[in-house]
């Protein structure tokens, strides 16, 4: 199924021609999406299930802290693989196989809790089994909206999965409560495993076209590593990463105590809970429709605070034991903050990411998002055990309001760069073929500066190198020839001579600006001379001893 934190795959810019509608029109798509809100509503539906039944097993607040991180930790641990995985491997069939493995895993929860043999054990182990699946699900169903309609719909598309998302996140978790309430966990299990049914029916009714080859396609530890080497280079991804860590970290108290509450503060029965999750996507859904109104007055730091300062005052209110109702209705504020703040942190990394990388980058913001709600919620239960419910509940109002009023100096990137591929850089000549695996691949440019453009020059060659960096250099650096100080060398490495030609393609609209910066400080009739040196094969060019 889609992953709450609604990642999204993104195009040029186009014109919607028929509305937000307008993607039901292509009959996959609409298939895919009846069949993706039935297979998410099935999954609220599971986890409430399970949420609850261990309250029964366990009066234990890390216990249902556990099971909490349970299903967040794979996704910490195995988003950016599954980012990789899902640009290798053919994304129908790859679905499909997860499916299997999700439904499965109800399966196996419906079989043991009809025999009443689950243990608090097997339901986490079950939990973080079902984790996996959704791990490895999410980049691979984001990135195939793209393949489903035509670009000037991926918007409209896009916004109609987060739709589809927070219906089923209304419908799932309320229908999940009266069949707990009315027939028992195996009778919510098996609606889970039906609705996996109709999701691998609608996957094998579609038809999808072929990979078309390209011999620049990247293998799997090729692509990790360029994922990983662009992140770690990204300064502004950085920015995103950090500020996301902080806001989940603290907001994960409410979602890891949240079944305490309704059973304890609240004294209600499985019905409430299911209700108050039924009421945090009803808020969710409203949060979606206010937001374009709220973009008008606040930028995206403004949105994050505020999405923070409510978030912490509905875990003060809960923390005093409300009433029934009024903790319905603050939940709807909950749902609305959440929301809010997921798709600002999400536009936002979007945003700043070109295409080439967008599903590897965003796993590694899925890793945070995870690793931040997973650790959060281990962290919040053994507090709780320690200091009770409505004292953690306090503590965590009163911290994310301290970082969110601290962390609104350090700003969000804008993410207003062109980030469209240029293609304005040639392909280098060789003297013969050369093979795509032979590297390493070092890439020499060679400027003339004069001396009273040297500060700059260099001020705007340090830029670049991050650019460098992002687009797949392991190695960096800058040299000047001691005996003509006007004779300045750039230096960086590649791992191979076919990553050497993606970096070619990945320099987008901006990173040429940059290149175009530092070179108009180049004194000379030509253009600075770039050379490239590949690695002598193995067995060829050994120098011998004396």
């Amino acid at each position: 199924m889609t992953t709450e934190s609604g990642t999204t795959t993104a195009q040029p810019k186009s014109v919607p021609t028929g509305g937000g509608f307008a993607p039901l029109r292509q009959p996959v798509f609409a298939v895919l999406w009846a069949a993706t809100v039935l297979g998410n509503t099935g999954s609220f539906m599971r986890d409430v299930a399970s949420s609850w039944l261990v309250t029964d097993l366990s009066a234990s607040p890390a216990a249902v802290a556990m099971v909490q991180a349970a299903g967040t930790l794979p996704i910490f641990l195995l988003a950016i693989p599954a980012g990789v995985l899902s640009d290798t491997m053919d994304r129908r069939k790859f679905l499909i196989l997860i499916q299997l493995l999700l439904a499965s895993v109800s399966i196996s929860l419906m079989v043991l809790s009809h025999l009443g043999l689950l243990t608090v054990s097997s339901l986490v182990a079950l939990t973080f089994v079902g984790g996996i699946g959704a791990a490895l699900m999410g980049p691979t169903w984001q990135s195939i909206v793209p393949e489903l309609v035509p670009k000037r719909d991926l918007k409209s598309a896009v916004a109609l999965n987060s739709l589809g998302i927070n219906i089923a996140r209304s419908i799932g978790p309320a229908a999940g409560g009266v069949l707990l309430t009315g027939f028992g966990a195996a009778a919510t299990y098996g609606a889970d495993v039906l609705s996996y049914v109709f999701v691998i029916a609608a996957l094998l009714w579609w038809r999808r076209a072929p990979n078309a080859d390209d011999a620049l396609t990247e293998h799997f530890m090729g692509a990790f590593r360029a994922g990983l080497r662009y992140a770690r280079a990204s300064r502004e991804l950085h920015v995103v990463l950090f500020r996301a860590a902080v806001f989940f970290a603290f907001g994960s108290a409410i979602w890891a105590l949240l079944p305490l509450v309704a059973r304890t503060l609240l004294a209600g029965d499985a019905g409430l809970y299911g209700i108050l999750l039924g009421a945090v996507g009803a808020g969710a859904i409203l949060g979606a429709l206010v937001l374009p109104r709220l973009r008008q007055w606040l930028d995206a730091d403004g949105l994050l605070l505020a999405s923070s300062i409510v978030t912490a005052l509905v875990m003060a209110v809960l923390a005093l034991g409300p009433p029934q109702g009024v903790a319905v209705a603050i939940l709807l504020l909950l749902g609305a903050a959440w929301i809010i703040a997921l798709t600002t942190l999400n536009g936002t990394a979007q945003a700043i990411l070109p295409n080439w990388v967008r599903g590897r980058a965003l796993a590694v913001y899925l890793t945070v998002f995870n690793g931040a709600m997973a650790g959060g919620s281990l962290g919040w239960g053994l507090v709780a055990q320690a200091l009770g419910i409505p004292t953690t509940l306090l503590i965590a109002a009163v911290g994310l309001i301290a970082v969110g009023v601290i962390l609104h100096r350090v700003k969000l990137p804008t993410g207003e760069v062109d980030l469209v591929a240029s293609n304005h850089w040639p392909e280098p000549l060789t003297a013969d073929p050369i093979e795509h695996d032979r590297g390493p691949v070092m890439i020499l440019v060679e400027y003339r500066i004069r001396a009273e453009d040297r500060a700059p020059f260099l001020e705007a060659l340090n830029r670049l190198a991050g650019e460098r960096r992002r687009d797949g250099a392991y190695g960096w650096g800058v040299t000047e020839d001691t005996a003509d100080p006007e004779r300045i060398m750039e230096w960086f490495m590649v791992e191979s001579w076919a990553e050497h030609l993606r970096q070619h393609r990945r320099v987008s609209n901006a990173d040429a600006d940059l290149q175009r910066e530092t070179t108009r400080y180049h004194i000379g009739p030509e253009k600075p001379v770039v050379q490239h040196f590949v690695a002598l094969e193995a067995g060829r060019g050994r120098v011998e001893s004396l």
